[in-house]
This record gives structure tokens, C-alpha cells and sequence, in this order.
């Protein structure tokens, strides 16, 4: 087929130079038309070949009009196609034949289409560019319909900016409009955008809500490509949430679909029917070329050469031919086999995640369960305690509640880690006194000093900020973690801690760090273990001075979550120096902190508390706890009930369980909020890894008290709401 191609181009050359013309039809509306006609009828093979001849024509006029229409026409038939460099370069050539000053909706088309080849080549920056140049234009030619469409490609690039707030106004104006035919999907795509934004807040519930209602207006225009991502979106979010059965019903539809589009996409224009194409437009150019030269050479010896050139070239393009031939055959079989190993890597890297999902599921499913023994443990220790006990029975109670601490202690710690390995920890950006925040963390290790005899030197660097961003929790659990354990580890010696200012510009502090101890070192051999999970260094070192062997563990992936490293430098015998580096921003408004408030337990006397609680012994406990402050305690032990006792009785405050038979507490809170949104309702809750604090305020509760209970933590809590 190339062969007899390349035959009819010559004998039309040669044709051209004996003066037998062929008439054409010199008319490039007429051209376009075509292509616009067949690209409607999805044959881009016939529509790229009539937009070069407009383009051919356009070419030979003076009508710059007519030549940026055509160049139009051939840029929004590549973009069609995928072909985006190609699309980039026929659209800027329209652009360019027309005057600066001139607006029109074809302009701004092509500056729109160009953004959006911006956007499929991952330079949202460019598209941002050209998506303003368009909505000039149609500001001033008052074209509103365009409107919708910039705003959702402005959302999707702000998006990408991080710019989250932005783009939920641009991708809320969008769905505010009505249902019309011509925004469907616009609105669609505006809906699984949010969706992507507050899955990315990890608010999987509202994720999946905006997911199905894209997924509804998709039926309603069936733009198959946006139905796809819509189901990966929604296999996604309920992978998060746990729901499998679904999560693995949409990915199979998905993948159903992806497949249909790519068979789609295969049929509209194949590889050797584009190279074909691309190869008659470098034959044309160099006919084009060639054309002077032959005008001024004498007839005959010209037809002699373009003779002997056109057998030439037929014999290199018969032997390229041949090659591509055998090249496309080689390729096909390296594809298909990188296909395999891809595949094969894909299983690979599923079962990897699964297995680390099931380890973390495991320690948080157990440390979740711990706690409700535990619970009844410390809960009946404060109050054996508080009922004043003989003084040979106080020992041991204080042995029971030492025991029990530091059984909460490894809870949390195990706890802590899994949330961490889960990737679900998230730094925050808040303001904070940084050498208030040591000087706290000084006085409260203090104690622990003096009882090993160890100076105990805090060392701060004066050109530090008072007032940083950041976020002053973990990094006070990096600096509790590397202090208690220098403490632990050091008998009559020395512990320092040092923060310099290592550079400051454009209001971003580095800071340099160092927790230095004088005690035992660690040997070179295990330098690099140090920070594995339950590593102690030898079973004697952890016979001799406990603990979890987590809290370097847990230091290093804080570090990191807060955008640093840690090393660790060390001899045996003379102790061990932890350095790590990190940054923050600079609170120039001097935002003052907020002070703990202290509050008036003698307030509780007499208040109506509803606890709703499953377990018989944590009601002992808890309702013990209300009565020793004179509350009065009124138990509930299923969701069911609390929803019908409080619709009909005023209760001061409530403490609902989480984990109640039938209807949990978060969808009680929930059906109660419907009908009573004053009555504070507190949550009772040993919190795992799928949970948190956000998610549950998020159902309408007030606060949360985590189980094991610390008693005056638990009594300031009620206090702060009744």
C-alpha cells in the first residue's frame, strides 16, 4: 500500500511538470467541513486528511482567517486523538495568524483547547495560562455558556496547586446549576472532583457520597471516560472504608470498561494509519520544496531526476518498510511480555500491601481490645484508692496502678506505631510557643532526673522564634521519647538537650537538634537496629531497664512525618547522641497560646448524666466515678434505647459508647442530633486505627474520652459541658 502511495505522488509530480494540471477545489470552508463531518463520524483517518488540504489551500491565500480555521480544525482533530504535542503546535499556529487584537470564540477555543493539552501532559501551570487567556476572551464577547467549563478546568488546576479551598468554590459554583443536557457533564466532573479532594482529607464518607452522585449524572450524558475513573474513585474510597465486596464490584467494572475504551480508542485511528498520514505530509513538504528548483531547471532532466529520485526513494522506503515491519513485530512481543511482568508485579505489590494492612489491622485490633480489661483495672484501682484503704493494702494498690500504667503505656505505644506504619497520622500547622513547649517538657522530666541523679541541661538557642507553626504534639512526643530514654539509660551522669537555629529565610526556620546522654552507648553493631520495632539492643538491656522497645520506633516516623531524619551517634560506655534537623514557619502575629482552663468540679454536684455502656463493668466503674462527685448516673446498654429515653427525657449530659450491639453509638449520636442538637453527648471510646477524633465529633458528638479513663482528665471533661 506505502508503494503505490508513493507511485500516484510521483506520477502526479511529474504530471505537475508537463504543465497537466489537475483542477482542484479551492475552497478550505469546504475542506473543513469534511474533516468536522468525518471526525462526527469517527473516521480521523479521512478527517486529518481533509484538514491538511484546507490547510493546503489556506496556505496559498492572503485570508489569515481562513488559514487559522483550518489549522483550528487539524489542532482539535489531534487533540481528539491523543495526539497532544501535535494538537499544541497546530493551534498556536492558528493563534499566530491572527492579530493580537482580534476576539473571537475560535481564538478562545484554541486557547481552551490548548490548556487542556497542558492538562493531559501534567503541566498544569502552562494550562492555567492559556484557561485565563480563553476567559478573557470570552468575558469580552460575552459568551457565558464557556463559563462552566473554564471554571472546572481552573478547579482541577488549582487542585493540583494544593490550592483545595479554590478549587471547591470553582467545582461548587459548577453544581449549583440545574440538571440541563449541556452541563451534565461538567457537573459530574465537578462532583468526583470534590470527591477527590475529600478523600484526600481522609472524609471517606462524603468522598463516597459526591462519588455516587457523579456517578449518577455520568448515566444521564454516558461519557464512558469519565464513568471509568468514577468507578476507580469509588473501588478506592470503599477499599478505605473496609466495604470490600463493593470496593472489589466497582474496580471489576472498571476494568470492563477501561478495556472497552481502549478497544474504542484502538478503532478511531491506528498506529500505521497516523504514521501513513504524517509520512504523505513530509512527501507533501518536500514536493513543496522541490517546486522552485524544478521551475527552473529545464523540463526533461528535471522529470529524468525526480524519475531516478522516486525510484531511489521507493527502494530506501520498501526497505524501511520491511524494518518497521519486523521492528513492530519485536515490539509487540516485548510489549506483551512487559505486560506479564507487570502484571506480575502488580500481585506482588498487592499482597505486600495486604499483609502490612493485616499486621497493622492485627496490633490495632489488639491493642483496641486491651483496653476494656484494662479499663476495670485502673478504673477499680482509683477507686480502691479514693475509699481511703489500710496502709498495707495502699502498696499494693500503687504496685497495681504502676502496673497498669505502664501495661497502658505499651497499648499506646503499639498503637501509636500502627497509626504511624498506616500512613493515617497527618502533620498539623498550628501555632505554638516552641520555648515554652521545652521548658514544659524540662519540668515535667524533672523528677525522673533527680531519681537517677542526672543533671538534666536544657540548652536553646536565643535567635530562635518565640512563636512557630507547626505541630508542638508530636513534636513534644519526639522529644519526651529521645529524653526518657537518654533518662533511662543514664545513672549519675549528665542528659543535654540543644536547639540552635541553623538558618531562617523568607520566615522558614531550620532548626538543628540534639538529645545528648552520658549513660551506657549502644554498641556499633547495633547502631542501625535501634530503631526497628521492639528493639532494646540485647534481651539483657530490656531484662534490666524495660520498656517497649517502641519509642524509637515511633521517633523516626515522626521525623519524617514532620519532614526530617534522625541519626545516631554512639560508643559503648559514654553515652549516645540523637541529631535531627527540622523546619518550621515563623508566627509573626504573635498568636497567643490557650491556656488550660481549670475547672469547678463541685459544678457536677447533682447533674443528670445518661451513660450508655454495654460492658457490666465499665457501668461499675463508670457510674462509681459519677457518684463520687454526686452526679446522678442513669445506664443504657444499647443505641436503641438511648435514642427513645432521651427523646423523651432532659438529660444534663450524655456518655455514649462507641462500640454498642445493634446500633452503634456514632449513628445513635446521629438519629439524636435529628431531634435534640443542645444536649452535649461526650464518646467513650478505646480508639483504634480507623478511628479518630475528627471522624467522631463528625456524627455530632462533643468531645471524646478515650478508655482507659485518666480521672482528672475524665471529671474536665464533663465539667467543660455541664
Amino acid at each position: 500500500m506505502r508503494f503505490l502511495i508513493f507511485i500516484f505522488i510521483i506520477f502526479q509530480i511529474n504530471s505537475y511538470s508537463q504543465k497537466n494540471s489537475v483542477n482542484q477545489i479551492d475552497s478550505v470552508r469546504y475542506y473543513i467541513d469534511l474533516a468536522n463531518f468525518n471526525t462526527n463520524a469517527d473516521n480521523y483517518k479521512n478527517s486529518l486528511i481533509f484538514a491538511q488540504n484546507a490547510i493546503d489551500i489556506a496556505e496559498k491565500s492572503s485570508d489569515d482567517k481562513a488559514k487559522a480555521n483550518a489549522f483550528a480544525t487539524m489542532g482539535s482533530i489531534y487533540f481528539k486523538i491523543k495526539k497532544f504535542n501535535e494538537a499544541i503546535n497546530s493551534l498556536e499556529s492558528s493563534i499566530n495568524r491572527l492579530s493580537k487584537q482580534e476576539l473571537s470564540p475560535e481564538k478562545a477555543n484554541s486557547f481552551y483547547l490548548i490548556g487542556l493539552c497542558y492538562m493531559e501532559k501534567g503541566n498544569f501551570a502552562k494550562a492555567d495560562t492559556y484557561f485565563t487567556n480563553a476567559q478573557n476572551i470570552y468575558n469580552k464577547i460575552n459568551i457565558p455558556e464557556a463559563k462552566e467549563l473554564l471554571n472546572l478546568q481552573k478547579g482541577i488546576v488549582y487542585r493540583s496547586k494544593g490550592e483545595n479551598k479554590l478549587a471547591m468554590q470553582l467545582f461548587e459554583s459548577i453544581i449549583a446549576k440545574p440538571d440541563k443536557e449541556d452541563v451534565l457533564k461538567t457537573k459530574a466532573e465537578a462532583l468526583y472532583q470534590i470527591g477527590c479532594i475529600e478523600e484526600l482529607k481522609n472524609r471517606n464518607n462524603l468522598a463516597l457520597n459526591y462519588f455516587k452522585q457523579a456517578l449518577l449524572l455520568n448515566s444521564k450524558n454516558k461519557n464512558l471516560e469519565q464513568k471509568s475513573k468514577i468507578l476507580r474513585a469509588l473501588s478506592s474510597v470503599n477499599e478505605k472504608i473496609l466495604d470490600d465486596k463493593k470496593a472489589f464490584y466497582y474496580m471489576k467494572t472498571h476494568v470492563t470498561l477501561e478495556d472497552s475504551i481502549s478497544k474504542q480508542n484502538n478503532l478511531k485511528i491506528g498506529a500505521d494509519d497516523y504514521e501513513k498520514f504524517r509520512e504523505i505530509e513530509r512527501l507533501k513538504d518536500i514536493e513543496h520544496l522541490d517546486k522552485d528548483y524544478k521551475e527552473k531547471q529545464n523540463a526533461n532532466k528535471f522529470s529524468k531526476l525526480i524519475s531516478i529520485l522516486a525510484i531511489a526513494l521507493i527502494s530506501i522506503l520498501s526497505l524501511l518498510s520491511l524494518s518497521l515491519y519486523k521492528n513492530n513485530i519485536i515490539r509487540n512481543q516485548s510489549n506483551l511480555l512487559l505486560k506479564e511482568k507487570n502484571i506480575e508485579l502488580l500481585i506482588a505489590k498487592n499482597n505486600a500491601e495486604k499483609a502490612s494492612k493485616a499486621r497493622s489491622e492485627f496490633l490495632s485490633t489488639v491493642s483496641h481490645e486491651l483496653r476494656t480489661p484494662l479499663n476495670a483495672i485502673n478504673g477499680i484501682t482509683h477507686l480502691l484508692i479514693e475509699e481511703d484503704p489500710k496502709e498495707s493494702q495502699r502498696d499494693y494498690l500503687a504496685s497495681l496502678k504502676f502496673s497498669g500504667n505502664y501495661l497502658l503505656t505499651f497499648i499506646n505505644e503499639i498503637l501509636e506505631t500502627s497509626r504511624v506504619e498506616s500512613q493515617t497520622v497527618i502533620a498539623e500547622k498550628i501555632s505554638f510557643d516552641f520555648k515554652e513547649l521545652l521548658s514544659n517538657i524540662q519540668n515535667s522530666l524533672k523528677e525522673f532526673a533527680s531519681n537517677n541523679n542526672d543533671q538534666f541541661i536544657m540548652k536553646i538557642d536565643p535567635q530562635i522564634p518565640e512563636n512557630l507553626i507547626g505541630d508542638p504534639t508530636k513534636l513534644s512526643q519526639i522529644f519526651i521519647n529521645l529524653i526518657n530514654n537518654a533518662l533511662k539509660f543514664t545513672k549519675n551522669g549528665q542528659v543535654t538537650v540543644i536547639a540552635n537555629l541553623k538558618s531562617i529565610k523568607n520566615e522558614i526556620v531550620n532548626l538543628h537538634f540534639e538529645v545528648i546522654d552520658t549513660g551506657i552507648g549502644i554498641p556499633a553493631d547495633k547502631l542501625e537496629s535501634v530503631f526497628e520495632s521492639f528493639s532494646q539492643g540485647s534481651i539483657e538491656i530490656n531484662r534490666k531497664y524495660g520498656g517497649t522497645g517502641l519509642g524509637l520506633t515511633i521517633v523516626k516516623n515522626l521525623v519524617g512525618i514532620l519532614g526530617g531524619t534522625i541519626k545516631i551517634e554512639s560508643e559503648v560506655g559514654k553515652g549516645a547522641t540523637f541529631i535531627f534537623d527540622l523546619k518550621f514557619k515563623v508566627d509573626n502575629q504573635n498568636t497567643e497560646m490557650i491556656q488550660k482552663m481549670v475547672y469547678d468540679h463541685t459544678l457536677l454536684i447533682n447533674k443528670k448524666i445518661l451513660l450508655v455502656e454495654d460492658n457490666k463493668i465499665n457501668q461499675m466503674i463508670t457510674k462509681r466515678m459519677l457518684e463520687n462527685k454526686k452526679m446522678n448516673c442513669e445506664i443504657i446498654d444499647n443505641g436503641e434505647d438511648a435514642i427513645e429515653i432521651i427523646r423523651k427525657n432532659n438529660f444534663d449530659l450524655v456518655l455514649m459508647d462507641v462500640h454498642l450491639p445493634g446500633i452503634n453509638g456514632t449513628l445513635a449520636t446521629q438519629q439524636i442530633r435529628s431531634f435534640n442538637t443542645q444536649t452535649p453527648i461526650i464518646a467513650l471510646t478505646a480508639i483504634s486505627l480507623n478511628e479518630n477524633r475528627e471522624m467522631l465529633l463528625s456524627f455530632g458528638m462533643n468531645d471524646v474520652i478515650t478508655k482507659p479513663f485518666n480521672p482528672e482528665n475524665f471529671y474536665d471533661v464533663i465539667s467543660k459541658y455541664v
